[in-house]
């Protein structure tokens, strides 16, 4: 939840006071960034030094609060063609150095005034290297930020903080998916027809299909499986999305069925651990997940190790040294994370099937695994064949 007041003179904004609280407790003061109010979310941190448009406006990150843990953030301002949804999903935004001036060409305004523009709560001036370390060793919890001239003491805000929300248990898919189906056209000559469902979709993801001659129909996270064959697909995807995966039954009973007809399957990050759950894995919540766009990721089938964008806060249970037997036929873990063996994705051996948990659409975001789309065409390109 999060108030502001739209009101305040930007540079009011900048010199009010404010208060990042933490669950356990741990405080940090700074200025306010962006709106003026108080906002509640689960406290995050990404690694990415630049894609800070890309990160506020992935749905992903809808009730969160994100910690940048580069210094400087807002050099490049805000622009018209970069973001991934129609508006900024993160709940709260915590900088320590922002840009008192953007310049690039592309710039239409400032980070803050978009912040202020949405009503998104901010808190610049804090010690982020400090609130990183101390969130890696603790773990993501929730967190308040708190701005304006009339503060309440700590305790106060503290017991406010614990109130909120968790994260784990949480259905989010739902809010942030499109309530209508729409199509995203084949780019050149039509070659594939793929339904989508969108359980938080980035812009660019039915994009990069576009590029390589896919009509992508995209349709609501409530989709059903006769919805989804309504289009009749070469192939069937499974989005990004924020949120508990073990809340979300009714996607992995449409994705059983896709598996039950053996139709070309491809699912990312949320879609990895529905595709997890499909199959008869476990999920569980990250200490304190994987965000940003340097994370090392192993594609176990081919040995490469790819620079990947991650976002990420809750993992499949599935076995990384065993071949594992489903009512789907026999499964895999084909990519996992080196810095901590997380699994990173899925493959079927048996059917045309594979999910990742990280976004190679590189928005923002190396191009290491753009190679995946090709995967997902080869499948179609299969068992048309």
């Amino acid at each position: 939840m999060t108030t502001s007041n739209q009101g305040v003179a930007s540079q009011r904004h900048k010199a009010a006071p404010a208060v990042l609280v933490l669950e356990d407790g741990r405080t940090f003061r700074g200025r306010a960034y962006g709106a003026a109010g108080v906002t509640f979310g689960e406290a995050v941190f990404s690694t990415g030094m630049t894609g800070y448009q890309e990160t506020l406006t992935d749905p992903s990150y809808h009730r969160q609060v994100v910690v940048m843990t580069a210094p400087h953030v807002g050099n490049t301002g805000v622009n018209d063609e970069d973001p991934e949804s129609k508006r900024i999903w993160v709940s709260g935004y915590v900088v320590r150095d922002p840009a008192r001036v953007p310049s690039n060409w592309r710039a239409r305004r400032s980070l803050d005034e978009e912040l202020r523009s949405q009503g998104v709560v901010g808190i610049s001036g804090v010690d982020t290297r400090a609130l990183t370390r101390h969130l890696r060793e603790r773990g993501a919890m929730r967190v308040g930020i708190f701005s304006g001239n009339a503060l309440p003491d700590e305790g106060t805000m503290l017991a406010e903080v614990r109130q909120a929300p968790e994260m784990k248990g949480a259905s989010l898919f739902e809010e942030v998916a499109t309530k209508e189906t729409y199509v995203v056209p084949a780019i050149g000559a039509k070659k594939f027809t793929v339904a989508a469902v969108d359980l938080g979709i980035k812009g660019m993801t039915p994009h990069r299909m576009a590029e390589r001659g896919i009509e992508v129909h995209v349709l609501p996270a409530t989709a059903t499986a006769e919805d989804v064959y309504a289009v009749n697909p070469d192939g069937v995807f499974f989005s990004n999305g924020p949120g508990d995966p073990a809340t979300a039954d009714g996607p992995v009973a449409v994705m059983q069925e896709v598996l039950a007809r053996k139709t070309p399957l491809f699912g990312i990050c949320f879609g990895n651990q529905i595709l997890g759950r499909a199959l008869g894995f476990g999920t569980y919540k990250l200490k304190y997940g994987h965000r940003g766009i340097n994370q090392p990721v192993q594609d176990r089938t081919t040995g490469k190790v790819e620079v990947t964008a991650h976002n990420h806060g809750f993992a499949v249970d599935a076995p990384l040294d065993k071949v594992s037997e489903t009512p789907y036929g026999r499964a895999e873990v084909s990519h996992v994370c080196l810095n901590d063996q997380v699994v990173e994705g899925l493959h079927l051996l048996d059917q045309p099937a594979f999910s990742v948990q990280y976004h190679p659409e590189a928005a923002a975001g190396p191009h290491d695994a753009a190679y995946l789309f090709d995967r997902f065409v080869s499948l179609m390109e299969g068992q048309r064949a």
